[in-house]
């Protein structure tokens, strides 16, 4: 039974880093873009104040839905696998 559960929860943490890295590599595509894009001053503020902003709504908010969900699948897993077993 408790094997069950540590290799489910082995799964999610994998699958929770696989997301989170997909995040981070977005981040990263737009941080590339930017610099083939070339800029002045006034442009690397204005995109500093725009990261700084909609990171908050997009970034945090995509990897608190992956953790919640993750975190539900584990619950239900864990449950599942007690029960049955």
């Amino acid at each position: 039974m408790y094997a069950f559960m540590i290799i489910a929860v082995i799964l999610v943490c994998v699958i929770a880093l696989i997301g989170t890295l997909l995040v981070g590599k977005e981040v990263s595509t737009k941080q590339k873009q930017y610099e083939v894009e070339g800029s002045t001053l006034n442009d690397e503020i204005a995109r500093s104040h725009e990261y700084e902003t909609k990171s908050l709504k997009t970034n945090v908010k995509s990897l608190t839905w992956i953790y919640i969900g993750l975190t539900i699948l584990i619950l239900v897993t864990s449950i599942g696998i007690m029960i049955f077993f």
